[in-house]
């Protein structure tokens, strides 16, 4: 089988799977149900999986495990920026049950976009071989960036994508869940618009971190872009599941730095022909960290929280 007709599966798997999510999680209620969202949060990461298994088998396991060290990298660095899609919300007010479409859209257009970055990127390196430098700079510093950025620097009023934003004609109130509106005869934008704006600026940006770091992997278009959507696609229901557990991941902005700084590293060496890490051993890596990175947030939340209860009941007695 041809990535001609993968690709063509992926297209009939992508319109299935944001059809049956516009159905399920948006059914019934505006305000989106976890249970619902963490069931379609297990269907996208099952169907991904899938997927990677019929690269295996059609295009071979090189190129497989590309993509799963991709989707990784992607799926990961996007609960990271749950975090700022959550000031996001709060700062333009959007209430719980309007979210959901603002969600939607905004990764629509990340689909969209990411396509273009995806395919200018992999033509520059396959152009350029010294391109490969400057992206293996690019996800070093971005590393850095991600371990050590302040809580503070994340706030929505002084980012680009807000000011960008306020410049629009629109309306100060909210209008249920209307983008737009019509007053006396004008067409006005809502702070729903607006919102929407900044996700997708913010995710373009995000989009310079976490493109150069898939192109590290693999150059092949088919298995980048397949893999980045995947993870993309299931961002919404995620948020909605992790949201109100997300502050408990306090050092996952130390394990995607090391991971970052892994792939930049990785792509640096194979530039100046030192050494070549396979796909394999990234996708090894990549994953163990991951794991210790949970795993040692959890354990430190569940320290505080007990440390919280004893206090508590010392306050008590």
């Amino acid at each position: 089988m041809s990535e001609s007709y993968l690709w063509v599966i992926f297209i009939i798997v992508f319109l299935a799977i944001m059809i049956t999510d516009l159905a399920v999680v948006d059914k019934g209620a505006k305000k989106v149900d976890t249970k619902k969202a963490a069931k379609m949060v297990v269907i996208y990461i099952a169907i991904a999986l899938l997927f990677g298994l019929l690269i295996y088998f059609e295009l071979g396991s090189d190129l497989a495990a590309s993509y799963y060290a991709a989707y990784v990298i992607e799926l990961s660095m996007s609960v990271d920026n749950l975090f700022l899609f959550i000031i996001i919300f709060a700062a333009f007010m959007i209430p719980d049950e309007d979210q959901h479409r603002v969600l939607f859209w905004g990764i629509m257009g990340a689909i969209f976009f990411r396509a273009l970055f995806i395919m200018a990127g992999a033509e520059l390196l396959h152009t350029f071989d010294w391109m490969m430098y400057v992206f293996g700079i690019i996800l070093i510093y971005t590393a850095y960036k991600t371990a050590f950025a302040k809580e503070g620097d994340k706030k929505t009023e002084d980012t680009l994508p807000y000011r960008l934003s306020r410049r629009i004609n629109a309306t100060p109130e909210l209008h249920g869940a209307k983008f737009f509106i019509k007053d006396n005869g004008k067409r006005l934008a809502t702070p729903m618009f607006l919102c929407l704006i900044v996700i997708e600026l913010s995710d373009l940006m995000f989009a310079f971190d976490s493109i150069p770091a898939a192109l590290a992997i693999s150059t092949d278009i088919f298995v980048i872009y397949t893999s980045n959507i995947f993870a993309v696609m299931g961002l919404r229901s995620l948020y909605f599941v992790i949201k109100d557990v997300i502050g408990s991941l306090r050092y996952l902005k130390y394990g995607l730095g090391v991971i970052l700084a892994f792939i930049g590293a990785k792509m640096l060496l194979a530039a100046a022909d030192i050494c070549e890490i396979s796909v394999v051993v990234s996708l090894v890596f990549i994953i163990t960290v991951l794991a210790v990175t949970v795993a040692t947030s959890m354990a430190a939340s569940r320290k505080d929280k007990k440390s919280t209860e004893y206090t508590e009941i010392e306050k008590k007695e």
